[in-house]
């Protein structure tokens, strides 16, 4: 029990914390930006190095670390598009009375550059870790790869929380994509697939092999993490509170959208920093 309680904390801690200092980067003035992903190139030239080299490590400690080098590795996307270096060659918001397959078509150019970055980046995680028996970061990648497209779809047919103050003030315009509602027909299919993932991935964590049970904990436990990460957009609970020290940086700027029922977009005075 002490093992996958670790593994369990490890996760939890690891999630919460590289979360809010993304948050926090990506709030900052943008001349910050570059370094910032300076930094995040290294992290990730590094994480790559780390997967490749603990691809044939079978115990608890390269668990651990591909783990860990998994979430570097995606990291490096989050913030590549939260800082807009990549989102897609649309950069203006959704046109008025916009619905339909027009509006989707219109929500993918948006973000087209990002999507590819990550699937380029999967690709790499792969070629990374191939042919050693600890996928562990690689499936940590997929997990969240998976999990992030779930709720980007949910936002777009509609949830009950936008949790729009996630956005920096230069990401504003994303806004006008995504759509408020009680409930969409994707939802339940989205957390009842991954609940059901979830379980399966909690029975091989009892697995006898130590290193077996590490690295499924952490691929459960992300999991879990991730669907109530959607049921936070339909919940009514205050999410962005677990993250306000991170979400500090983001006060200097406002949103130059501003959402309304079925998700269509009302302009404000845009604001430059």
């Amino acid at each position: 029990m002490a093992l996958h309680a670790h593994a369990v904390l490890f996760a939890v801690c690891t999630w919460y914390f590289s979360t809010g200092v993304i948050l926090y980067l990506d709030g900052l003035p943008a001349r910050t930006f570059r370094w910032s992903m300076l930094g995040a190139t290294a992290l990730l030239i590094l994480a790559l190095h780390g997967l490749s080299a603990s691809s044939t490590d079978t115990t608890p400690a390269g668990a651990y670390l591909a783990f860990t080098f998994g979430v570097l590795a995606w990291a490096w996307q989050e913030m590549a598009f939260l800082m807009a270096f990549l989102t897609g060659p649309r950069r203006k918001a959704c046109e008025p009375g916009c619905g339909g397959w027009r509006r989707f078509g219109q929500a993918i150019q948006a973000v087209l550059w990002h999507e590819l970055a990550i699937v380029v980046g999967a690709a790499l995680v792969v070629a990374a870790s191939w042919g050693g028996e600890n996928q562990v970061g690689t499936w940590t990648y997929m997990i969240l790869w998976a999990m992030r497209e779930s709720a980007k779809l949910n936002v777009f047919l509609g949830v009950r929380n936008l949790n729009e103050e996630f956005l920096p003030p230069h990401m504003a315009v994303l806004r006008s994509y995504m759509t408020k509602k009680p409930m969409n027909l994707l939802f339940p299919v989205s957390v009842t697939v991954a609940g059901v993932v979830a379980v399966v991935l909690v029975q091989r964590a009892g697995a006898p092999d130590a290193f077996a049970a590490t690295g499924f904990t952490f691929l459960a436990t992300m999991l879990v993490l991730a669907i109530a990460e959607h049921w936070f957009l339909m919940l009514p609970v205050p999410f962005g509170e677990l993250w306000r020290w991170g979400l500090r940086s983001h006060q200097a700027g406002k949103p130059t959208l501003r959402v309304i029922e079925g998700g269509t977009a009302l302009p404000r005075t845009r604001e430059v920093r």
